[in-house]
Parts: C-alpha cells; sequence; structure tokens
C-alpha cells in the first residue's frame, strides 16, 4: 500500500507523494543553544532520526535539515547571568548537543544551518514579505500581520479568537493585532545586532526557520517537523509568513510528535522533574532509552520514568542474548551472499515475512511500537532455530543480518553482543579469557580445586563458564540482570 503519514495540516493521514519522486527533502526544528538538552528533546530527536533511517531504507535519497537558534531572548539573558558574549554560549552548548545526540546514536543532519550565518536570507526574506503587503514597520521594528493573511490558523485549526484565549500575548500598542509577531526586533543597548534596512537589529525566531529551509529545501518542500507544542505558534508563523512571500504552499505535510511527562506530570524545573539527556545517561544505556521512547507511536503522549526505563533495558538484554547466543555459534563464519537454498528454509521465509510486517507497520506512519513487535517475533523464531539440535551456520548469518538491519532503522543492535551485555560486570573481556586459559591449564593437569576456583571467581562477576567438547565457552549470567 505505501507509506501513509499523519498529516497536521489536514488531520488525517495520506498517502506519501514526494514532490520529486524518489527524493525527500525534510526540516526539522532544532534547538535554541542556551542550556544542556533534556529528556523531550532526546524523544523529538530520536522520533525523526528513525524517520529519516526509515525513509532511506525505503530507497528515498533524503536531504535532512536540522537547525541551531544561536541568537534568541534566552540566549541573551544566559549570557548577561553568566557574564558571557552571546556567541560564547552559543558555541559551548551546541557542542554539549553534539555530545549528547552522539550518545543517543542520533546522525548528523545533512545540513544544519545556524540562525546567525543567514541573516542576509532572513532580511531578504522580510522584504519581500514587505512588499507582498503582509507586513508592517514600526520604529525599527517589523511585525507580520495575522490579519492580512486570509490562511492563518489553518494549521492550528484555531480562530483568531480561540488563539488569543490560549496564547501568552505580550501587550504592545505597536501592533495592530495582539497576535501579530515580529519578524525583525530593533536592537536594544548592550544587544548584538545586524545592520538591515530598518536599522540595527536581529531576527525574530520563526523567519529564522522559513528562510533556512527555504534556502536548502526550496519554496515548497515535503516534511516539517517538531513537537505539538510547536503548531502554535511557531509552525503556524512559519507556514503564514512563507506562503506570504512566495504564494505557494510551504510543506505538503506537517509532522508532529506528542508530549513528554514525567511521572505523569507536565516536565519543568519548577516542578524538579527537569532531567538532562546527560543525567539519564548517567544511569541508563542510550538504546534502552531509544526502545523507550520508539515503544511508544510518535504522536501519543509519553510518561518518563526510571522503571520504565528499567522495563525497556531488559527487553533490549533479551535482543542482545539472543544476537549473543547466535555469535558463540558463528565464531568467525561470513557469507558473502545468500544462497538460495537457506532462502528455502522456513526460518528464512518466517524472518522475511515479519520483515514485511514490520515495514508495514512502518508504513503506517512510522508505527515504531508496532514494528518493535514483529523484531521480538523475529528474536522468538532465531531461539526457537538456536535450540534446534542441527542447525546451518550460514542461516544463522542471515537471520542475524535480518534482524540487525531492522534494529538499525529503530537506532538499535548497534553493538557487538558482548560488549553490551558486559556492561556494569566488573571484569574485562581479556581478564575473563585469560582466566578461561588458565583453568584450562589446570583441568589438564587435574588440579580440579584451582579449577574450580576460577569458575567461581567468574560466577561472583557474573560469568558463567559451559564446558563443551570443543572447549570452554562462557556467556554472562543474564539473569542476574533480568
Amino acid at each position: 500500500m505505501g507509506l501513509r503519514i499523519y498529516n497536521t495540516l489536514t488531520g488525517k493521514k495520506e498517502d506519501f507523494t514526494p514532490i520529486v519522486p524518489g527524493r525527500v527533502n525534510i526540516y526539522v526544528c532544532g534547538v535554541t543553544v542556551y542550556d544542556y538538552c533534556h529528556m523531550g528533546h532526546a524523544r523529538s530527536m530520536i522520533v525523526f532520526d528513525v524517520i529519516v533511517k526509515y525513509l532511506r531504507y525505503l530507497g528515498y535519497k533524503v536531504t535532512y535539515v536540522r537547525n541551531f537558534t544561536d541568537i534568541d531572548d534566552k540566549i541573551i539573558k544566559r549570557a548577561k547571568e553568566r557574564g558571557k558574549d552571546p556567541k560564547e554560549i552559543a558555541q559551548y552548548f551546541t557542542k554539549a548537543f553534539y555530545e549528547d545526540m552522539d550518545s543517543l546514536g542520533i546522525e548528523r543532519a545533512d545540513i544544519e544551518p545556524r540562525a546567525t550565518e543567514h541573516i542576509p536570507e532572513m532580511v531578504s526574506l522580510i522584504e519581500r514579505i514587505i512588499n507582498k503587503g503582509y507586513a508592517y514597520v514600526v520604529d525599527g521594528n517589523v511585525y507580520f500581520s495575522v490579519r492580512r493573511f486570509k490562511g492563518y490558523g489553518g494549521l492550528s485549526k484555531r480562530s483568531l479568537e480561540e488563539m488569543m484565549a490560549g496564547a501568552r500575548v505580550e501587550v504592545d500598542p505597536r501592533k495592530e493585532h495582539p497576535l501579530d509577531f515580529a519578524l525583525w526586533k530593533k536592537a536594544k543597548p548592550g544587544e548584538p545586532f545586524w545592520e538591515s534596512p530598518w536599522g540595527k537589529g536581529r531576527p525574530g525566531w520563526h523567519i529564522e526557520c522559513s528562510a533556512m529551509s527555504m534556502k536548502y529545501l526550496g519554496e515548497t518542500f515535503d516534511i516539517h517537523g517538531g513537537g505539538q507544542d510547536l503548531i502554535f505558534p511557531h509552525h503556524e508563523n512559519e507556514k503564514a509568513q512563507s506562503e506570504a512571500a512566495t504564494d505557494k504552499p510551504f510543506v505538503n505535510y506537517w509532522i508532529h510528535h506528542g508530549f513528554l511527562t514525567i511521572n505523569q506530570e507536565k516536565m519543568s524545573k519548577s516542578l524538579k522533574n527537569f532531567f538532562t539527556i546527560r543525567e539519564i545517561l548517567s544511569k541508563f544505556h542510550p538504546e534502552a532509552i531509544r526502545l523507550f521512547f520508539l515503544n511508544h507511536h510518535y504522536r501519543s503522549p509519553v510518561d518518563f520514568s526510571d522503571e520504565k526505563i528499567k522495563e525497556a533495558t531488559k527487553a533490549l538484554e533479551k535482543l542482545y542474548i539472543t544476537l549473543d547466543r547466535a555469535k558463540q555459534i558463528l565464531g568467525e563464519f561470513r557469507q558473502e551472499r545468500t544462497d538460495e537454498a537457506i532462502r528455502s528454509k522456513p526460518l528464512y521465509k518466517r524472518l522475511v515475512e515479519l520483515e514485511g510486517s514490520f515495514k508495514s507497520a512502518m508504513d503506517d506512519d512510522f508505527n515504531t511500537a508496532k514494528a518493535i513487535g514483529c523484531l521480538f517475533d523475529a528474536i522468538k523464531e532465531i531461539n526457537l532455530y538456536l535450540d534446534k539440535d542441527e542447525k546451518e551456520k550460514g542461516l544463522i548469518f542471515e537471520a542475524v543480518n535480518k534482524v540487525k538491519t531492522l534494529g538499525n532503522i529503530l537506532g538499535i543492535l548497534r553493538l557487538e553482543p558482548r560488549a553490551f551485555l558486559t556492561q556494569g560486570i566488573d571484569i574485562s573481556v581479556e581478564e575473563i579469557e585469560k582466566l578461561i586459559a588458565e583453568r584450562a591449564i589446570a583441568r589438564k593437569r587435574r588440579d580440579f580445586k584451582k579449577a574450580d576456583s576460577i569458575r567461581e571467581r567468574l560466577a561472583q562477576s557474573g560469568i558463567i563458564l559451559e564446558d563443551t567438547p570443543h572447549g570452554t565457552t562462557w556467556r554472562v549470567d543474564y539473569k542476574r540482570n533480568l
């Protein structure tokens, strides 16, 4: 049936048809770099990381743009608090953003523009909007007139009266309407500024995304994404100013993910339930965090708690346990291409079927929760096969590849199984192998007391030894963590 996406603009799922066949242009609102990223940012970045990965899995050539807001009231305020230059604050927290995203396995966007590097494009766009009659200049400020743009409110599905009731509107007698928003702000004493036809100042928040997205993706592009909190006013304003300037549709598909709560309460610094990504990463594995978020549909609200991350960790361990079992059987076995005989095997056919179910789930508005169920079904099938006495390495190799392909779309199962499963174990792989070698010598000498002592020492570190006709293998005592 093909990919279907829930479009916030129309309020329904639609067949996805890119503007240029085989290509997808996507813009996602990035972060304002004035503080460390929090778990709400984690959800947003994970959601769109997976969407881009899946589009590429489908064979699309994707151009992914994600911006940095590196000049803003919050950045200026933080700079004043710390006695630093706003540029220094922005650079510091941009670096921190990359550190957090790298830890979560979030891939870089193809283009990552910064607002301060695109002031000329913003000034040019504002001039177009003024010339079209949709904006006005007052005392060095430029405001967009929401009443002059007939389509205003189309994205958020609200009238001006409804938007007024639900918005925090700063009273400003210079505005024609309270909801009119700034395209250009007159510089205040001590603030960063740029020259413009309206005097010294800086751009408003909304204009930057319009200018940068259109520069890199065109005046109309395929997908624009962000959180539900951005629908109004940010995305509503983006859409209005862009379409006012170009007389063209700005975006064909608007994608918005749901809210994040902490223990059933809205995340807030005042409630002391505001967690940064690095705080949570100090307690949980990044892939467990990804699995937790992806086990919910992206449009659904998600309630975050330590207990739920622990559950996701246990689920992730089960996936890695199976991959470790397969790895111990395969050893260094590699297979360049799939043998036709393997394609006829029941396990291979079942995994192809489950890959199809995974794809069907993702085609249904990126339903990662359902797709994860297909992944666990595949793991169950592999375990049943590994339990058999007679096993084919070629088939196991192909099965592992199938699972890792699906895991890659979700951004999990990227590690060697032992690397994941030995986390928290107070002994290195090298030390384990050394002790096993010493035990083998002791057994050969019939020094069973020493051999048993080594076994017990490893057991205390969470390592179980298994003696086979082909030698001694080891595995982590998974139950100690489950």
